[in-house]
């Protein structure tokens, strides 16, 4: 049933938590609802926000969970994903490296911990990864897990199912790989691999054991049918971990001149996510700064996680932002378990 079809005489208040009662009792939304999220009036928005916080707040409490990401190796990827700064077509200006050392790597956990974060995320630029990036990961992954009590989540794009079976047998956590997009969308975005490639992916760390870590970008031309087909492949997937970005329509990259989203619609995605998939870790990322502004706290109504510091190329909010904005809206970090108060002030 849509909320088209729910009494009209309900105001909306009874209307959106009528759904948000139903996601409760049934596990999730249809596709009509989900539209129906992204199509609601501006009028709508806070009672669309406090049916998503039902539910949210029934699989999560007042937590919230922080990411920390680490570009271990930048701008030297051959793909050509339009909307990243870091892709063969890309003209940005952008530091470019090779695999950070393990030094380096190590450098950067402590920082993590030392934010609260309770995944460090280990990115590389590339296709795929090489036997020795591969042999570099689960090398270092292990004395991160020692040393600073941290999940990690690896991003290296494409991979095998032996690739994959190496991670989960070297500690690693979850693997993200994006789906960005829709399966009718995605060759809009990206040409040099498909649709199909990343759920090969997917499958191949599901397979192996690892937690999955997949979700997408608002704001590249995609229409609410495109969200909407990404949002029932994920909950399809049964993905754990769904960080939701807004095109960072960066200088230099084929999308620089798009602009397709209000903080508005960035709040309706975050609502009709965690109403597709009630149970899944929920994150806030990258453009939050620049899509939410003033609104980024509404955004954690409906999620319950974000990064805290940088994005792999572009500059995030200072982190005494974030532990303020946490602790103004009456909740906590989590690492797990436990839950905390905000840290102290790290220095940028």
């Amino acid at each position: 049933m849509s909320i088209a079809s729910l009494p009209a005489d309900l105001a909306f208040p009874a209307r959106w938590h009528a759904l948000a009662a139903r996601v409760l009792a049934d596990g999730a939304i249809d596709r009509d609802q989900a539209r129906s999220i992204l199509e609601s009036s501006d009028t709508e928005l806070l009672d669309v926000m406090a049916a998503a916080w039902r539910v949210r707040h029934h699989h999560f409490g007042n937590t919230v969970q922080l990411f920390f990401l680490m570009n271990a190796k930048s701008g030297l990827c051959p793909e050509d994903c339009s909307y990243c700064s870091q892709s063969k077509i890309s003209d940005a200006e952008i530091p470019r490296y090779n695999l950070l050392s393990a030094p380096k790597l190590l450098e950067a956990a402590k920082l993590a911990a030392e934010r609260q974060s309770k995944t460090f995320c280990i990115v590389i630029s590339a296709r795929g990864p090489s036997e020795r990036e591969i042999d570099f990961v689960c090398g270092i992954v292990p004395e991160i897990k020692r040393q600073y009590d941290l999940n990690v989540c690896a991003c290296l794009g494409l991979l095998t199912p032996d690739q994959a079976r190496r991670l989960a047998a070297a500690g690693v956590d979850k693997v993200n790989h994006n789906l960005n997009t829709s399966e009718r969308f995605y060759s809009e975005v990206c040409t040099t691999h498909t649709y199909a490639d990343r759920v090969a992916t997917l499958e191949a760390c599901r397979s192996a054991g690892l937690q999955l870590c997949s979700g997408g970008i608002m704001g590249m031309g995609e229409t609410h049918d495109d969200l909407i087909d990404m949002a029932f492949e994920l909950r399809a997937m049964n993905v754990e971990s769904i960080p939701l970005n807004f095109l960072n329509a960066i200088d230099g990259t084929p999308l620089e001149h798009v602009s397709r989203v209000t903080p508005r619609d960035c709040l309706r995605g975050l609502a009709m996510m965690r109403l597709v998939n009630p149970a899944a870790e929920i994150r806030i990322a990258g453009g939050r700064e620049i899509h939410l502004g003033s609104l980024q706290a509404l955004g954690l109504y409906a999620a319950n996680s974000i990064f805290v510091g940088d994005y792999l190329t572009t500059k995030g909010q200072l982190p005494e932002a974030d532990y303020k904005m946490i602790e103004e809206l009456g909740f906590v970090i989590t690492r797990g378990a436990e839950s905390c108060e905000p840290p102290p002030a790290v220095p940028r």
